[in-house]
């Protein structure tokens, strides 16, 4: 059987998603033209011997339009013969491009590819809803805004403000320690304008010394949204708890402090079949061993990562405890809580340099950054397995295990 092999891996410090973050002004298409001329740079590839080149994208929209992935090919300068592949699973469709180049790989149809993401969210347009304003589909599944997801999931799991707020700090706390340490340095590029001046060089959205008292202050980012009567008459609460008769009202706990941040950012990886990769004298840092992906009820929306873990963990045949670390993504603090419950993990070893209420959620990118990180990780702290695991909109979870080589 042939193995996909992560090679090697890069990303941009993640901007503040707004105006005046310090990406605003470049391009998507450039973020990720400047990472593939990055990975050549680090690994010695050659461009015209990439098969493929697959990036994940939430929006496909705007600046985001029209396959950014062979945009970002030709912005980098790279052979013209060298295609390119935008995928989308929403927040998880970075993660999914990776998935994509180890199945091209290990099927043997592919040697070479690159994979990973892009977001920049403060360039979105906002369109549609996830409904595609269908008023079939919605008369069917009453799909609420994912903030109310998160809140209903808070509200059946009995999760409070004390809870989220407190894996909010931990989250800021672990990404401080990490930033200090320089955990991050091996993977991120610094970010240069066309005059080649740097524009950012590190991840711009932590907020070091958060503490408990300060969140409190914060008021819930979805109460007044959620209770807000629609045009039929119903408030995106009263949809949820139809859904969820179980609940008679949502416990709104979830707010900017404990959310996942706005942000602007792209990775990019090196996926190589072993035969490749020897042949090449590339070598590899980890491989991957499974992949998955799940959905679940779409009006909850948010908790497919812990049965996606568990389906690439039974195509591997390991269990929870064969994990040495775990990075499930911090859409909503009562995300990663639930999925550490529902699978009785180690809390220690979830996230531990921080997530994304910390370091930002630049939607199609982030997968292929946790997947960096984890390595990353795993070669500083000298462990061998990680599993990475979203959840994304319309009910869906992402997972994949790798292990280093």
């Amino acid at each position: 059987m042939r193995e996909a092999w992560i090679i090697d891996g890069v990303r941009t410090p993640r901007g503040k998603g707004k105006p005046s973050g310090a990406l605003h002004g470049i391009h998507p298409q450039e973020l990720l033209g400047g990472l593939l001329q990055a990975l050549v740079e680090r690994t010695d590839i050659d461009p015209a011997q990439v098969d493929d080149v697959v990036m994940g994208n939430g929006e496909h929209a705007g600046d985001h339009a029209n396959d950014i992935a062979r945009s970002a090919v030709l912005a980098a300068g790279w052979p013209v013969t060298v295609p390119g592949l935008a995928v989308n699973r929403f927040c998880g469709g970075g993660q999914q491009a990776v998935t994509l180049a180890a199945m091209g790989v290990r099927s043997g149809w592919q040697d070479l590819v690159v994979a990973g993401g892009v977001e920049s969210m403060s360039r979105h347009t906002y369109g549609a809803p996830l409904d595609g304003n269908n008023a079939k589909l919605r008369e069917r599944y009453p799909l609420v805004p994912q903030g109310i997801s998160a809140d209903l999931i808070a509200t059946l799991e009995g999760f409070d403000r004390s809870s989220v707020d407190a894996f909010a700090v931990r989250s800021q706390e672990r990404a401080a320690a990490a930033i200090a340490e320089g955990r991050f340095g091996k993977s991120v590029v610094p970010v240069m304008d066309a005059a080649g001046n740097v524009c950012l060089e590190a991840d711009e959205h932590p907020r070091a010394g958060t503490t408990l008292e300060s969140l409190a202050a914060l008021p819930p980012s979805f109460a007044r949204s959620g209770a807000k009567p629609r045009e039929d008459g119903r408030s995106y609460d009263d949809m949820a708890v139809a859904t969820y008769p179980q609940v008679s009202a949502i416990n709104h706990v979830h707010h900017a402090g404990n959310s996942s941040g706005v942000v602007d950012g792209a990775a990019a990886l090196v996926v190589a079949s072993d035969d490749y990769a020897r042949a090449h004298g590339l070598t590899p840092r980890a491989r991957i061993v499974s992949t998955a992906v799940a959905g679940a009820e779409p009006v909850i929306m948010l908790t497919a990562p812990g049965p996606a873990s568990e389906a690439a963990l039974a195509k591997a045949g390991m269990s929870v405890k064969d994990i040495d670390l775990w990075e499930i993504n911090e859409a909503f603090a009562a995300v990663p809580l639930k999925v550490i419950r529902d699978l009785d993990i180690d809390e220690d070893k979830v996230n531990v340099n921080g997530g994304a209420i910390a370091l930002g959620h630049p939607i199609g990118a982030t997968g292929a950054m946790l997947l960096q990180m984890v390595v990353d990780e795993l070669e500083r702290r000298d462990l061998a397995t990680g599993l990475v695991t979203m959840c994304t909109g319309g009910g869906m979870g992402t997972a994949t295990i790798v292990e280093r080589v």
